[in-house]
């Protein structure tokens, strides 16, 4: 019974409860940063938001550790496997710029909306974290499974204390 009250409590939350609102701490580049610097920041993130400039914030895209896999890869397939090869190759010298190599049209969610809403859409896309925008699509902060996972845990791990101390005064 009151596994169902936390749950649904959970779900309730807004996303500014528990998004990470420090944009300084954001992994952000703008759409003109050069290659080397996205990779410096892949090297201890999983992921780098890609905003229009640093100025407006405006998010236009994601880069994630698996963009980079077609980047770092080698671009010719054996004759056995059908398919293109991917141009985005570095060996190529094509991709210079974040923009070149970011997904276009990251999904994002706003500060208000309720976490279960969030959940599903990570889950419909198979994504692990949303961006948090503004009405104009600027960029405000993010919301991971991690951050979810750890809230919950904590609510659950609380929840249970609480609930044996209820039951020692009984």
């Amino acid at each position: 019974m009151k596994k169902d009250r936390l749950i649904k409590e959970f779900y309730d939350l807004a996303v500014k409860d528990l998004m990470d609102q420090r944009y300084w701490d954001l992994p952000v580049v703008e759409k003109d940063a050069d290659i080397s610097t996205v990779l410096s920041i892949l090297s201890g993130r999983n992921h780098v938001w890609v905003v229009d400039n640093k100025e407006n914030r405006r998010l236009v895209g994601v880069i994630t550790e698996h963009d980079i896999l077609s980047l770092l890869s080698p671009p010719h397939l054996p004759p056995y496997m059908f398919g293109k090869p991917d141009l985005r190759s570095l060996q190529f010298g094509i991709v210079s710029k974040a923009e070149d190599i970011m997904s276009e049209k990251p999904i994002t969610c706003k500060a208000d909306e309720k976490i279960s809403d969030v959940l599903l859409r990570m889950k419909k896309y198979r994504i692990r974290r949303v961006a948090v925008v503004d009405d104009e699509g600027k960029l405000i902060g993010e919301i991971t499974l991690h951050h979810l996972i750890c809230k919950y845990y904590r609510a659950s791990q609380y929840h249970s204390i609480t609930e044996a101390d209820t039951d020692k005064k009984k």
